[in-house]
């Protein structure tokens, strides 16, 4: 085999919270992770030595900054392995977004390396590698449903929380994830959020409840810089979306409904106020 073209899927956090900072400066979280139809597209083609990386972003650097580049030096670390690759990235997710767009990229050249490659490591190997690049490597690896704890990495899969209608909202600002972690006050943190609750009602496939206890407690660490995110969240449910939430670190704000017809009006409504506006659903 000489070139892979392989999807790179999104992810949104149905449930984030932070427990504490561990000695090894990294957060200690409690997450639902689920992945979503937006995806990128990874292109993998071999060449007689060393890597190549394009992109059709040009805000997206093409050297050893890039995970891609962090992934295909993992398995060649790993494996000893000669060949070269070119690799071409058709970017779709937002930037910075809190939608994993460069952890799963990353994960795509891990897996397509793999196949490419007939390299034969184990899923699990794949994801001890990826947790070598970033927290949600080894998410964008497993796919689907699961929640996480540790930094990310540890993974439970859950019940599948597929085709469900999801609206995203990205006001088109980059925000960096230390930075939010960095201005997190976990002082005047109550208590935990109620994540087993949620996991209780994918399991019960229950879409309602589920949008209904969302939350992140990363949101409000966000929203004092970006108010409009609270806008958006309140225009969604205004419109009909059962749950809104914050992804991840932000910016992006998604909408969970139960009716496409208010999706799409909704979608009409917020493309005349934000930058962009993606209708996708769970996979």
């Amino acid at each position: 085999m000489d070139e892979l073209v392989l999807d790179a899927f999104g992810k949104i956090n149905l449930a984030l919270d932070v427990l504490y900072k561990r000695d090894d400066g990294y957060h200690e979280i409690n997450t639902i992770m689920q992945q979503i139809g937006l995806k990128d597209t990874v292109i993998l083609k071999n060449r007689s030595e060393g890597i190549r990386i394009f992109c059709d972003d040009n805000r997206i650097p093409t050297d050893e900054r890039n995970l891609v580049y962090k992934a295909w030096e993992k398995v060649v670390e790993k494996t000893k392995e000669k060949r070269g690759v070119e690799i071409i990235i058709k970017k779709r997710i937002p930037l910075a977004a809190g939608l994993a767009g460069g952890s799963t990229d990353a994960a795509a050249v891990l897996k397509g390396l793999n196949i490419l490659w007939d390299l034969n490591i184990p899923q699990v190997e794949l994801m001890e590698l990826g947790r070598e690049i970033g927290a949600d490597v080894p998410f964008c690896i497993l796919g689907g449903t699961a929640q996480a704890g540790g930094i990310g990495e540890r993974l439970k899969s859950l019940k599948s929380f597929s085709n469900k209608l999801i609206l995203l909202a990205n006001i088109g600002v980059e925000v960096s994830t230390p930075y939010v972690y960095k201005n997190l006050n976990l002082k005047d943190k109550k208590a935990p959020l109620d994540i087993d609750k949620i996991v209780k009602h994918i399991e019960e496939d229950n879409l309602k409840a589920v949008a209904k206890n969302m939350a992140n407690i990363l949101e409000d660490v966000v929203l004092k810089k970006y108010p409009v995110i609270g806008d958006i969240k309140e225009e969604m449910l205004k419109e009909g979306a059962l749950g809104s939430l914050m992804s991840g670190s932000g910016p992006t704000v998604f909408g969970i409904f139960d009716d496409e017809h208010k999706l799409i009006r909704c979608k009409g409504k917020l493309e005349k106020k934000v930058k962009v506006v993606i209708a996708t659903k769970t996979i």
